[in-house]
């Protein structure tokens, strides 16, 4: 019959005094949110890409709509808000946003650093929030900014007797919140398809072809309601009633936004479920 196992030795003193007197030089702290937001923060300001899609922005919406705002006289704003020249180049520089809301996650995917992120933090969800976030603020800052700075100057160049005073302030907030939904739309897109190139393709489609298709679907009777409700909710004819380009009488875009609001939230749902049960 085997003998017993000897029971381990009990630590020395010496080492029971080594182990009681050790303390990390590693301070130890709880990651919250703002860890996540700091690192998304640092990342998005220091890649290239953010500043040259926000400065071709920039140029597209200031630029354009201050060349606009030039050629343009006092009696042109009799019914629409000094904010419609940034209109024209907003609907070119949503592209911008579109494109960069895509490249906050899936450049991570493309490279291969979604890994060291997940690593660093393991919880998942609060990256994606944290990009989400970080990337909304961003755009609305920027958008709501340009779009005031254009409306402000155009004011002050066609304020004359023969311009209407309408309200123009909604249309900051009301426009740059578009946009930059438009944007998160994007990011979720990319978190969801992991490829740049064919998120980008699907958010041009998504922006594109509502607004293309009404011109084919109007001439059958069978697909006009269709049609006309594309050419209704499509995103330039959205940012058109945002920003009152057909009067006062064409609309506020608070149907446009809502709907926008709901599809955007609903894709924000799908990359949290598929980033909880996919491996990166």
């Amino acid at each position: 019959m085997a003998p017993p196992p000897a029971a381990p030795a009990p630590p020395s003193a010496w080492e029971q005094a080594m182990h009681a007197a050790y303390t990390s030089p590693i301070p130890i702290k709880k990651t919250h949110l703002g860890h996540a937001l700091a690192s998304e923060w640092t990342k998005i300001k220091s890649v290239r890409s953010t500043m040259w899609t926000i400065g071709i922005f920039l140029i597209l919406v200031v630029g354009v709509g201050l060349l606009i705002a030039a050629k343009t006289e006092d009696r042109d704003f009799v019914d629409v808000p000094f904010t419609v020249p940034a209109f024209i180049g907003l609907v070119l520089g949503q592209i911008c946003l579109i494109t960069l809301g895509v490249l906050v996650t899936s450049s991570e995917y493309g490279t291969g650093m979604i890994r060291t992120t997940f690593t660093a933090s393991p919880q998942r969800h609060r990256v994606l929030t944290a990009k989400i976030l970080i990337f909304f603020v961003l755009a609305f800052v920027v958008s709501a900014v340009s779009i005031l700075f254009v409306g402000a100057v155009t004011e002050s160049m066609h304020s004359g007797p023969e311009a209407a005073d309408i309200a123009w302030g909604g249309t900051v907030v009301k426009g740059a919140l578009y946009v930059s939904l438009l944007g998160v739309l994007a990011l979720c897109v990319g978190s969801m398809l992991r490829h740049s190139a064919g998120a980008i393709t699907t958010m041009l489609g998504v922006v594109l072809l509502p607004a293309i298709l009404p011109a084919f679907l109007l001439i059958s009777d069978a697909t006009r309601k269709v049609g006309e409700k594309m050419m209704d909710y499509n995103a330039p004819t959205s940012l058109a009633k945002i920003f009152m380009a057909d009067g006062e009488d064409g609309g506020s875009g608070n149907a446009q936004l809502v709907l926008l609001v709901v599809i955007t939230a609903a894709a924000v749902a799908g990359a949290y479920a598929l980033l909880e049960r996919r491996d990166v």
